[in-house]
């Protein structure tokens, strides 16, 4: 692709970037068939080849972005799909980051727009302010029908009740043999939302032999006010981990550093590249970057044996988009899973995103309608009796939707590993399979390998959403 910037504007480091990957895009169009957006809107500038476009456009020009052209580009989920099928591998990852921070910068939002998502970069990333906040929110909840339509999307994702935070050690020995040393990431969204899913890695890791810590000045890893565009914000949490971290690893040594939300993990695998131009941290990033693993990366490290009395019970795996098409890391939670004694099934149509996105269902809230209901539809073609996600995102999104429990896949591995049952299973009746029991093939598992070339049959809902299934996720 040619592009027109001048000298000047290639003087700002990101349109710079911007320029090199707009350079390497062909047009082919691959892109175009995995974008969900795409194909459910059907419109090219809601494709990635046609963001593309667009992209270029609003940076060449020295106007500020046009309204219809930040309308296109905020309906990209940054599910990444496009990038597992580019044939020239552009970096729409890094582009999007760029429109996103160009926009946050250069456009002036209408006032609703503004404040909710100036209030998600406030609350979200702080703990301790989002219970609050969830507590004061569940007072709206019977006046849902009253609010405007966004805010009635996010009634419609609170939990039924915040569940109180346990107390948070800063380091949790190995039980035994130590065998290695690691950091978790407790994040921010996580622990208020489901703080048993931490819990559980904790649980599990120290039974196979890991020192962990949490260094408590580690917190939001950046991904949420990244992907609305506030890159210094993003920056400022990055920061602070960084020095968390290296604190570690210069202290008594890190063999890894562990995060159980793979939006989380996606991002501070790129720890690298969001602080490349900080010419303190540049360096202390990539050492961080370079040890930094999803929990199923790791624990497929540690190799655990196959437990004593495996778990046959049937499982849908749902690939989450930043670990499917971002870490690329698919293998390694099957593969678990099945050593566990888990009869793992593929959901159809893997690829497309569930409609969490970070705060995509908050800020989109039609589309991740149309998107979550999509998937557990093709969850509930594979008979599952637990559904399994690494990513509170997906949890959240999936269990509005889906009447069989959802669960985070580090919480089945510590469930066959000794540890608790999950808090969603708690008090449903589970059958195991027979031994000899296989998993349950999907209707369409005869379709082509290629997970882009599933046939699309989908057509955007008009009828309001079903309620949340009552299912004990919180």
């Amino acid at each position: 692709m040619l592009t027109h910037f001048s000298e000047a504007q290639l003087a700002d480091p990101n349109v710079a970037e911007a320029d090199r990957i707009l350079k390497s895009c062909q047009h082919y169009g691959f892109c175009t068939s995995g974008c969900p957006t795409y194909v459910l809107l059907h419109d090219e500038n809601d494709s990635p080849r046609g963001r593309i476009d667009l992209i270029k456009e609003m940076l060449e020009s020295d106007a500020p972005p046009k309204a219809s052209t930040v309308a296109h580009l905020d309906k990209c989920l940054s599910c990444m799909s496009c990038m597992t099928t580019c044939a020239v591998n552009v970096d729409y990852l890094h582009l999007a980051d760029v429109a996103r921070v160009h926009i946050d910068t250069h456009y002036r939002r209408p006032l609703a727009d503004r404040l909710l998502r100036n209030a998600l970069a406030f609350v979200l990333p702080r703990p301790k302010v989002f219970a609050l906040a969830l507590r004061l929110a569940r007072g709206a909840a019977p006046f849902r029908r009253a609010l405007p339509g966004k805010l009635q999307s996010a009634v419609d994702l609170l939990p039924a009740s915040v569940p109180a935070a346990p107390p948070t050690a800063q380091r949790y020995p190995a039980i035994g043999a130590r065998r290695a040393r690691v950091a978790l990431l407790a994040g921010c969204v996580q622990p208020v939302l489901a703080p048993w899913i931490n819990a559980s890695t904790i649980g599990l890791l120290t039974r196979l032999g890991c020192e962990v810590v949490v260094p408590p000045a580690a917190g939001c890893c950046g991904s949420l006010t990244l992907h609305m565009g506030k890159e210094a914000l993003a920056q400022a949490s990055a920061r602070a981990n960084v020095d968390a971290w290296i604190a570690e690893m210069d202290g008594e040594g890190l063999d890894a550093i562990v995060v159980n939300a793979s939006g989380c993990g996606s991002t501070v695998k790129d720890y690298a590249h969001l602080l490349a131009r900080d010419a303190e941290r540049a360096d202390a990033a990539k050492r961080v970057a370079s040890i930094a693993l999803d929990i199923s990366e790791w624990l497929v490290k540690l190799d655990p044996p196959a437990p004593p009395e495996p778990l046959r019970y049937r499982v849908a795996y749902h690939d989450a988009c930043s670990l499917r098409n971002v870490q690329r890391v698919t293998a390694q939670p099957r593969t678990l899973l099945r050593r566990a004694g888990f009869l793992v099934n593929d959901v159809p149509e893997a690829h497309f995103c569930c409609g969490s996105a970070g705060t995509y269902n908050l800020l989109q809230p039609e589309i991740a309608r149309d998107l979550g209901m999509r998937k557990a539809g093709h969850i509930a073609s594979t008979a599952p009796q637990i559904v399994a996600a690494g990513n509170i995102g997906c949890l959240t999104q999936i269990a509005q939707y889906c009447d069989t429990p959802i669960v985070h896949t580090v919480e089945l591995l510590d469930w066959a590993y000794g540890g608790p049952r999950p808090h969603a299973l708690a008090g449903i009746e589970l059958t195991r399979m027979p031994d000899d029991a296989t998993p349950t093939p999907a209707p369409d598992a005869s379709a082509p390998s290629n997970p882009h070339e599933y046939p699309v049959t989908f057509q955007r809902s008009v009828s309001p959403p079903p309620a949340p299934a009552d299912i004990g996720l919180w």
